[in-house]
């Protein structure tokens, strides 16, 4: 496979080289990422070589809107990094596009990835990062440091933006882009028996969300309101269901009732609620909200709680802070959604994972 790189460098647009030039960290990485997740400030200086920084973009985005916020917004990023960088435009073509080509980019030694666009984006350019289980690497040649996340949110915006405070602004993420310091931060796995690894950035939800997330990609058409849709779509013959939970390779447990849960890397989804409010790609841990026997009218009534975050006090709803958490339906049925970062993934059982300061993000 051989994704095509426009380079945009200097106001230029031709065919980028197949092999990127190498790059040179600005200061070598710290020994232990756990324990000092703030890197470096990847910046230029006058003798450092340019960097290369594949841009992700689905211009199919948002009904298109995508794609014609990026033709804006393409002056602008010239003159703000083309003295510095080699700029590779990669627009994809389809499902899971994104994820062959940041493979690519890493391989070749790419400085940055950024992902353009929403959270699906992201999502496969996330995904993109690992292969069979383990982290991509540039096999070719030696790097200071490795490939870093980026995002531009643009579209319908970005969710996981929200946690770090980031404004829907473009113009802001090309400036955090330019200034390159580094974080490191974490990833959620998703895995059952003799299936695939599947990697998240954001939130996982299972059973009720995971259905109305189900729901609403059909009506991406009409925007956010696409997650009311869904939502009731979702109503329409749910049940609340009783789950087995093992956290941490725990003991088993039985969760009656439950409508919904939640795990979180970061806080927000569906458009702006703050479902899982303690949690942060940076603190080591997942955090786990189990919302149990709630009804249609209870998401009603406390919709508000759930957009400010303020919901677990209510009653039958818990929290808890876990780096592993597995879940499976009582009944052994294959009928309980599960979906990450909007993406449907299939159905229980599964078991998911946190896997501390996996990746490298310009923050």
């Amino acid at each position: 496979m051989s994704s095509i790189y426009y380079q945009i460098a200097l106001g230029r647009v031709g065919v980028a080289m197949a092999k990127p030039s190498g790059f040179r960290a600005e200061q070598p990485l710290a020994p232990d990422l756990s324990a000092d997740r703030s890197i470096h400030r990847g910046g230029p200086s006058s003798t450092s070589p340019r960097r290369d920084i594949v841009f992700v973009v689905n211009p199919r985005g948002a009904n298109g809107r995508t794609g014609k916020e990026w033709k804006k917004l393409l002056p602008y990023l010239r003159s703000r990094l083309g003295r510095e960088c080699n700029i590779c435009e990669s627009l994809t073509s389809g499902p899971s596009h994104a994820i062959d080509i940041t493979r690519e980019a890493i391989r070749e030694g790419a400085d940055a990835v950024i992902a353009v666009g929403g959270d699906g984006t992201l999502h496969e350019v996330v995904n993109g990062f690992f292969w069979d289980g383990k982290p991509v690497a540039n096999h070719e040649r030696e790097v200071a440091h490795p490939t870093a996340l980026g995002l531009i949110p643009l579209g319908t915006g970005s969710d996981f933006a929200r946690t770090f405070g980031w404004k829907n602004d473009p113009h802001e993420a090309i400036e955090r882009i330019a200034k390159g310091l580094r974080s490191r931060i974490d990833v959620g796995v998703i895995s059952r028996e003799h299936g695939e690894l599947h990697y998240f950035i954001n939130v996982a939800d299972i059973h009720l969300s995971a259905k109305a997330g189900y729901y609403a990609s059909r009506y991406k058409r009409f925007g956010n309101l696409c997650y009311v849709l869904g939502a009731l779509q979702a109503f329409v013959g749910h049940r609340n269901e009783d789950l087995r939970i093992r956290v941490n390779e725990g003991e088993w447990e039985v969760y009656s009732q439950v409508t919904a849960i939640c795990i979180g890397n970061a806080k927000y989804f569906g458009g702006g609620m703050k479902i899982t409010p303690n949690a942060h790609p940076s603190n080591g841990n997942l955090e786990v909200v189990i919302l149990q026997d709630f009804k249609w009218y209870d998401f009603i009534l406390k919709l508000h709680k759930l957009y400010k975050g303020t919901h677990l006090s209510v009653e039958n709803v818990s929290s808890k802070s876990v780096q592993s958490i597995e879940v499976e339906h009582l009944s052994g049925g294959g009928s309980i959604y599960i979906q990450s970062d909007g993406e449907h993934l299939g159905f229980l059982p599964r078991k998911i994972c946190n896997l501390p300061a996996a990746i490298e993000m310009i923050c």
